[in-house]
């Protein structure tokens, strides 16, 4: 059956168990059994059942909408936002409607059932009986409703999609959606006030409101892929139905005014605007097409009237359509988000109408996240503050040793033949843990991490730089004057910043890797002998001969290993005590401090979302059991500059008391390098460690910064749309307005040329008195010829009177006569018109 307005068809879905998802999320990620919630669970996938399956206009459907989208809201704060489902439904709009979408995401699942949500709105609108003035408020306000629900996917849902919305959401297709809405809305509230027998005046606002909003549709419909031509057809038809009936009423009440050439002028315009409408009657259906001929009825004969009693009678002057005053707007259909959709906290608990949140036993996600934040905290802080600061002050250490070749020169002394015991354990430790091989896979794997979070750094950027160029054409399409938001660096301060601050980050990382290549390169062929056999070892040592030492070589030799010895136990000591304390961050699990602070916040505040903010305070009291750990390291600088100058002492005394004796020069240069390269060769290992911890956590940083850069230009695309429509009206308004302003300019240099030729008196001009011939009249009456005048008939003015036709629908009002005023002229009275 055809209507003169539109709905919004249903989408469609499949039928999926949010429960199995939740149970396994719940099972892998919580302490709590998922058994725990098997009521919860039933009860979420009753309700999506019953959601997903209100495709007709009844308003029980809105109840089912309402509480599923409700917790669906309430569930965010408790489970991630792809917690493993694949929802998946069928667009209702455009030209894929048999190709479904699958998305792993909740806010996507809200999108669709607050969008079925709006469909239900318009066709229970298009279902009332809009023939009483009830039925058109209701229509009216449910036309509303769908409005506010369809601008509430667009801000905030879709922006906290994550990613990017179905074809079907973008942002041109839910705007020609909200605002074709917006217009039947605004129709249906025109035909209350027509029905209701409000005046011309207010009718006229109403209607030009009505067309302002089917332009609009049309317009964003356009630029829409979606946004069907017939549609598009359909509101372009009714952007210039409403525009013609808009004049037609301010037409009459020129009439009522006795401004009858305005009223001409208002009709032709009326008549022009019909035909427009008309250009799309081949797209456009019957219900649509009956009305737009019967107002060119109307106006047709309307105008035939009008023009022939002011070129008759009234004879005022006919003012060109850029002339004519623009009509005023009177929007009464505003977007309304209805309570259970702007505020669903507001619908769950004891007094809420959908009864008690689901999972509100499970712990919420949020509380996971404060968790996280608290473990990488105290991971910065033990790593950072303390291990890295006593191994900053190991490798200072070795490599003063180094610096003072040792310990390679005591022991070429000590075993001038076959290898150290030290040396052995060396070399075998480096064969177990794969050498050089080793060495070169972790410094590619850890090269492909470096790429890939350069790839979504890089991404986020070219983000940003598109969003700000788009800005920058805008600003040159319009003038800075107009286009007056924020440029994008001031409204996105933090992500460039943070643009700079990762910058820095990778580039300060590329060059830590670069070093780190270095260093293999230095020390690779020794690494190589270490990883060898034995033989490979013994040929690069070489031997020296044996000699006797004297006694106070001997002593020095003995005071230098005492020294050695307390520096490996220095190393020793502290080895254990970084893994006491990374033993000690292991087990400081904060999550039952934080439930009970959590139960406290849900229990003083129950409605409020549990956010990590909350717990700051509990951070920074729970830190502070590590404020012993960072004294130690004051305690280990102070240790090692005693060791250090003890250890440079006892060298000097060693170097003098050998002085001369090159016997061992040799050997103890290969063991030295050796013992180098055993060190490089660790610390090599660290770095490369150290460098695949930092690009794995900065993948967690550069992500984010990705997918807040894709918000923020969705957004930013968004608020350019919203301000180019307002600055296009405003343009047009400023048209209307110039036009305006020139009429009004012309009226007043007319009235002026009028009052200047007249001279000042007291008395009014008289008004002339008609005179006829002096003519005898013949003795007997002639016959009065048709359409002659005789003076037995006196002067009448008007054409005889007619019957008024009788009003056959709301684009045809009862037009008020002005013909059939039988009025005698009387001599003594002068002559009027008008």
């Amino acid at each position: 059956m055809f209507s003169n307005i539109l709905f919004l068809p249903f989408r469609r879905t499949h039928s999926v168990k949010l429960s199995a998802a939740i149970r396994q999320y719940i099972s892998t990620k919580y302490d709590q059994h998922p058994d725990m919630f098997v009521r919860d669970m039933e009860a979420i996938d009753k309700l999506r059942s019953d959601a997903v399956n209100s495709l007709e206009p009844h308003v029980s459907g809105i109840r089912k909408l309402t509480a599923y989208a409700a917790q669906l809201v309430w569930i965010g704060g408790k489970f991630p936002i792809d917690i493993g489902v694949d929802f998946t439904w069928y667009p209702a709009l455009g030209f894929n409607t048999q190709r479904p979408i699958s998305q792993n995401n909740l806010r996507f699942e809200l999108a669709n059932i607050l969008y079925n949500l709006a469909a239900l709105y318009s066709q229970l609108a298009v279902s009332l009986n809009r023939s009483t003035s009830e039925g058109l408020k209701s229509a009216c306000n449910y036309f509303c409703q769908a409005a506010g629900v369809i601008s509430h996917i667009q801000a905030p849902i879709i922006p906290d999609m994550r990613g990017s919305p179905p074809e079907d959401m973008d942002t041109m297709t839910l705007e020609s959606i909200q605002q074709l809405l917006l217009a039947q809305g605004q129709e249906c509230f025109w035909s209350k006030a027509v029905k209701d027998g409000m005046s011309d005046g207010t009718i006229a606002k109403l209607a030009a409101k009505v067309s302002d909003f089917y332009d609009q549709a049309a317009e964003y419909g356009t630029r829409s892929d979606i946004i069907s031509t017939e549609w598009i057809h359909h509101m372009t038809a009714k952007h210039h139905h409403f525009a013609a009936a808009a004049q037609y009423r301010a037409s009459r009440e020129c009439l009522e005014k006795q401004n009858y050439g305005e009223e001409v002028a208002r009709l032709r315009d009326s008549l022009v605007c019909v035909n427009e409408a008309l250009k799309e009657s081949r797209w456009i259906n019957k219900v649509v097409l009956g009305d737009l001929n019967g107002l060119k009825s109307r106006v047709a004969e309307d105008l035939k009237r009008a023009e022939k009693d002011n070129d008759i009678i009234y004879l005022m002057p006919v003012p060109p359509k850029s002339e004519l005053k623009t009509l005023g707007r009177a929007g009464m259909a505003t977007p309304r988000v209805p309570e259970e959709v702007s505020n669903p906290s507001s619908t769950l608990g004891d007094n809420g109408a959908f009864g008690q949140p689901l999972f509100a036993r499970l712990v919420p996600y949020a509380v996971h996240v404060a968790a996280s934040i608290y473990e990488e905290r105290k991971n910065r802080l033990v790593n950072n503050s303390i291990v890295a600061e006593v191994e900053g002050l190991t490798n200072k250490l070795r490599d003063l040793l180094q610096l003072l070749n040792l310990p390679g020169a005591l022991q070429a002394l000590e075993r001038p033949l076959g290898l150290p015991p030290s040396l052995s354990s060396h070399a075998e430790e480096i064969r177990q843990q794969g050498g050089l091989h080793k060495l070169r896979r972790s410094m590619h794997e850890t090269s492909k991490l470096k790429a890939n979070n350069i790839a979504i750094y890089q991404e986020g950027v070219d983000l940003l730089r598109s969003e700000a160029a788009e800005d920058d054409r805008a600003k040159l399409k319009h003038g800075t004057s107009r286009w007056t938001r924020p440029p994008s660096k001031q409204a996105a301060e933090k992500l460039y910043a943070q643009v700079d601050e990762l910058d820095g980050y990778l580039k300060s990382a590329a060059n830590s890797d670069d070093l780190v290549k270095t260093k293999l390169n230095d020390c690779e062929k020794l690494i190589q002998v270490l990883e060898g056999d034995t033989r490979d070892l013994e040929e690069f040592v070489p031997n020296s001969r044996r000699a006797t030492m004297p006694p106070n070589v001997e002593r020095a030799s003995r005071d230098l290993r005492h020294i050695l010895n307390q520096v490996s136990q220095l190393e020793s000591r502290r080895r254990r005590q970084i893994a006491k304390l990374q033993e000690k961050a292991k087990f400081d699990d904060i999550n039952q401090v934080i439930l009970a602070e959590t139960a406290r916040l849900e229990r003083e505040f129950p409605m409020q979302k549990i956010e990590p903010a909350h717990f700051e305070d509990l951070f920074q009291e729970r830190l502070e059991r590590y404020d012993e750990d960072k004294k130690t390291v004051a305690n280990e600088i102070e240790e090692q500059e005693r060791l250090a100058s003890k250890l440079k002492e006892a060298n000097t005394t060693f170097t003098d008391a050998r002085r001369g004796d090159t016997s061992t020069r040799e050997r103890e240069r290969a063991l030295q390098r050796l013992e180098n390269a055993y060190l490089k060769y660790k610390e090599i290992i660290s770095n490369i460690n150290t460098g695949r911890k930092f690009y794995n956590d900065l993948a967690k940083i550069v992500t984010r910064f990705r997918d807040d850069c894709k918000n923020f230009a969705y957004q930013r695309r968004i608020e350019a749309s919203q301000l180019e429509g307002e600055l296009e009206n405003a343009m047009s308004a400023l048209n209307l307005g110039k036009n305006d302003a020139l009429h009004e300019q012309k009226q007043r240099d007319a009235l002026r040329s009028q009052y200047a030729a007249r001279a000042p008196g007291t008395e009014p001009l008289a008004a002339p008195v008609p005179t006829r011939a002096n003519v005898q009249p013949p003795l007997t009456a002639p016959t009065p010829t048709p359409g002659m005048w005789s003076p037995e008939m006196g002067i009448n003015f008007g054409a005889p009177s007619q019957q008024p036709q009788q009003n056959v629908d709301v684009h045809n009002p009862t037009y008020p006569s002005t013909r059939g005023r039988d009025r005698q002229w009387d001599v003594s009275q002068g002559v009027r018109f008008g």
